[in-house]
């Protein structure tokens, strides 16, 4: 059966590349006519094109001549004509779908196509890649041929100003990297006027370079911009004592598969017992509560040097799947001075989330999402299910001859890098160059001390610089070259064989331990074997791997006795290799699973954040700020009246003097009294109230041409969007840290999280509501008193 469906979906694969083929013909047959046009000929077709949409010819229209344009305009700007195979990945592009095409197929050449294409329909086109030393790249080589043809470039990076933000999004094809297109999009829905938003138009069309690392490697951190806030700093100092005496499973749980700690009924009677406090479940105590989670995360889920690094009395962050510092980066909801207390170091304030938005979520705003990669076939269910994108594998331009040779597992740890530092020093000793590849700094730095025994000399990737970085990758191919490198590092930057390596076999890449995605494994092999050039790779792990441990720890120790293996600790058994596949499997599935459920639980976020960003909105730029606060009055005074009179409840059980003192303040264009009323139904209650509310409603409509009025309203609903909004993404983090408790309960966890997560928002909205109408009527009575005393 399974056999079956492969080869269904392998049949499937081919006659989508044929269907596009046939494209391609009809993009070649015109290129004798293009190549004969002048430049100015050549330039004028965008014009052409343009009018051609705006007389109701469609993209799918045009397509054929735009690309022939696109390859003609790179041949006479660039000296570079796209291949077959770039136009396929092109037009999969143009599709909303992802190219898998090899290392060295020419990735950013295949974007130019449909960014220019799409670039036509004056919407704006956003072409986003890992880092800003790519986008720059990218946006000058390409940006020569779409600037030849008469298009707008712009190139959207950190540091820029509001103006050249602007100036950037305006172009009609913009590079940059996706998380400052997020935090753009983050930025913009603070402001407190229309002409300080950098990004002005709808999203439209977005390509993603290295697409999985963008969707997938990054999507378990969300975007988050922080402020500042006051926190007596010793508190992180007595949490960080309090986790360095908890004892694993006693005082805390700790899940190593999804990377997740939480304290158990004796870690939660040690803390109360500590603090002085009876149940550390109240909401006055989940500051408290909070501050120890950190405390514990600190410790058990955050390794120095792996994680991050300490320097000049600072923690530094280390991207996971790069190895680079991230500089200027910082943990949020002060777990990054949990961090700081549990290494003794200085504790800088606290930063509070006043905005946060997935990776995800962000891309999925964009109605068309595109994207290209070397590895993405792995991943495709995730892909279709999360954002509608299918993986289309394109034939390579040159058959790859690239030896992938049997992976090598040894028992302990030690006998691995011993076997590795063996193989580096056999092949160095032919010419032949090595890139070997790393999981982490930590090990780079360990491969460099075993190859420092053999008094080997190398290049080892610190990553401090992007520029740096790519400088010593491309060189990684010269013959008699080491390179140690961590997984990530360089992704984008082609590495070229030097003169004499293709008859030594050409690259040879060493894996140090399995990923925990066979797609990272394979990004790694890709590095050798580019366009047809020779290469091998093998990777060398052991059963005492960090990954094996932490999926298969008792089935490892048990096999540890049983295993048959050589003098070297080279394991021959045929079970170890199917053992590393299923475990890297489970990781896959784990991690698949851990990505799934953050989407969901922001899903959740992401309704509530686009209700509060649409009321923001339109009182950012409505003009008519007053007609979003009338229908507000009326549900401020049915919220005063479920409080302090329920519905259900007699008469004399209400609470009808509060309920005026709360309206009085509500409803200020006239005194409000219940004095001389009687109520005998609930509803006569609401319907009395409900005609001062009318009341307050039409006063309030008699400022709506009064502009200093309105500006004024704008600015207090927008203060009070802030303000609320801010709050609730707060009591949101903290919810989501109470589910995990409540987990014993056997609920489950995402139900919890949705109901409760309703609840927040309601109750925040209807504060809100009452909030913005009582500071209207403060303001309208203040503008009373001074036209009054003017006069």
């Amino acid at each position: 059966m399974f056999t079956f469906v492969k080869k269904m979906i392998g049949d499937e694969q081919q006659r989508k590349v044929k269907k596009l083929q046939k494209i391609v013909a009809e993009i070649n047959a015109l290129e004798p006519t293009i190549a004969e046009l002048s430049d100015e000929q050549l330039k004028a077709k965008t014009t052409f094109f343009k009018d051609q949409l705006a007389n109701g010819k469609t993209i799918d229209d045009i397509k054929v001549e735009a690309f022939a344009v696109v390859r003609e305009a790179s041949k006479r700007v660039l000296g570079l004509r796209h291949f077959d195979v770039q136009l396929i990945g092109g037009l999969v592009l143009n599709e909303g779908n992802i190219p898998e095409m090899a290392t060295g197929e020419g990735k950013t050449l295949v974007a130019s196509l449909p960014s220019y294409l799409r670039g036509l329909e004056g919407k704006g086109v956003h072409v986003i890649t890992v880092n800003d030393y790519l986008a720059k790249r990218d946006s000058q080589l390409i940006g020569q041929v779409h600037e030849f043809l008469g298009l707008t470039v712009g190139l959207n990076i950190s540091n820029l100003s509001p103006a050249e933000k602007q100036q950037a999004y305006q172009a009609d094809i913009t590079y940059g990297i996706g998380s400052e297109f997020g935090f753009d999009y983050l930025r913009d829905n603070m402001v407190y006027a229309p002409q300080q938003r950098m990004r002005q138009r709808p999203y439209h069309f977005a390509i993603i370079d290295e697409i999985d690392s963008v969707l997938i490697d990054e999507a378990k951190t969300p975007l988050i911009i922080a402020g500042k806030t006051n926190v007596n700093p010793n508190l992180y100092h007595i949490c960080a004592r309090m986790a360095k005496s908890f004892k694993e499973d006693k005082d805390y749980l700790y899940d190593r598969v999804s990377k997740s700690t939480n304290l158990t009924d004796d870690g939660i009677t040690k803390v109360e017992r500590a603090f002085g406090v009876d149940n550390l479940y109240e909401l006055e105590h989940q500051t408290l509560y909070h501050f120890v989670l950190q405390a514990l995360r600190a410790r058990v889920m955050f390794q120095r040097d792996v994680d991050y690094i300490v320097k000049d009395g600072k923690i530094m962050l280390v991207d996971m799947f790069t190895g680079r510092i991230m500089e200027g980066r910082t943990l949020s909801d002060g777990l990054h001075q949990a961090i700081e207390a549990k290494e003794g170091i200085e504790i800088t304030e606290e930063n509070k989330t006043q905005a946060l938005v997935t990776i995800q979520n962000y891309f999925r705003m964009y109605p068309t999402l595109a994207g290209m990669t070397g590895t993405a076939k792995t991943e495709e269910t995730e892909f279709q299910m999360l954002y509608g994108m299918h993986v289309v594998q394109i034939p390579t331009n040159n058959p790859k001859i690239r030896e992938d040779l049997q992976d090598r597992i040894y028992k302990t740890i030690d006998q691995k890098y011993l076997a590795m530092a063996n193989e580096v020093e056999r092949r160095h000793q032919t010419g032949q160059p090595i890139l070997v590849g790393t999981t982490s700094i930590i090990q780079s730095e360990t491969v460099a001390k075993y190859l420092d025994a053999k008094q080997l000399a190398y290049e080892i990737l610190n990553a401090k610089s992007v520029e740096n970085e790519v400088r010593l990758i491309s060189t990684a191919g010269q013959k008699g070259r080491i390179t140690i490198a961590t997984n990530m590092a360089g992704r984008g930057t082609d590495i070229m064989l030097g003169e004499g390596v293709a008859e030594l076999g050409g690259l040879f890449v060493l894996g140090t331990e399995k990923h925990e995605s066979r797609r990272i494994d394979n990004q790694l092999k890709g590095r050798s074997g580019r366009q047809g050039d020779p290469g091998a790779t093998q990777f060398f792990i052991s059963i005492a791997d960090e990954m094996m441990l932490r999926f298969a720890k008792e089935d490892v120790e048990k096999w540890q006795e049983t295993l048959t293996a050589d003098e070297t600790g080279l394991i021959s058994n045929k079970e170890a290799h199917e053992f590393v596949e299923k475990i890297q499997k489970m990781c896959e599935d784990s991690n698949y699973a851990a990505r799934e459920y953050t989407l969901k639980l922001d899903d959740i976020v992401n309704e509530q954040r686009n209700v509060i960003y649409e009321l923001r909105n339109k009182a950012l730029e409505g003009g008519d700020a007053l007609r979003l606060i009338t229908p507000m009055v009326k549900s401020a005074s049915k919220s005063y009246i479920e409080h302090y009179c329920p519905e259900g409840f007699l008469p004399e059980e209400w609470n009808l003097s509060e309920l005026a003192e709360r309206l009085n303040h509500l409803l200020i264009h006239e005194d409000f009294t219940f004095e001389g009323t009687e109520f005998l139904e609930h509803s006569e209650l609401e319907s009395f109230v409900d005609k001062k509310a009318d009341g307050m409603i039409s006063y309030i409509e008699t400022f709506s041409e009064n502009s200093d009025v309105q500006t004024r309203a704008s600015q207090i609903l927008l203060l009070n969007i802030d303000m609320r909004w801010l709050q609730h993404i707060e009591e949101m983090t903290r919810l989501k840290e109470g589910i995990g408790l409540r987990g014993y309960s056997q609920e489950d966890p995402m139900r919890i999280y949705q109901r409760e997560g309703f609840q927040l928002f309601q109750m925040m909205y209807s504060s809100l509501e009452k909030e913005v109408v009582i500071q209207l009527g403060v303001s309208l009575k203040t503008s009373l008193t001074e036209e009054t005393e003017e006069n």
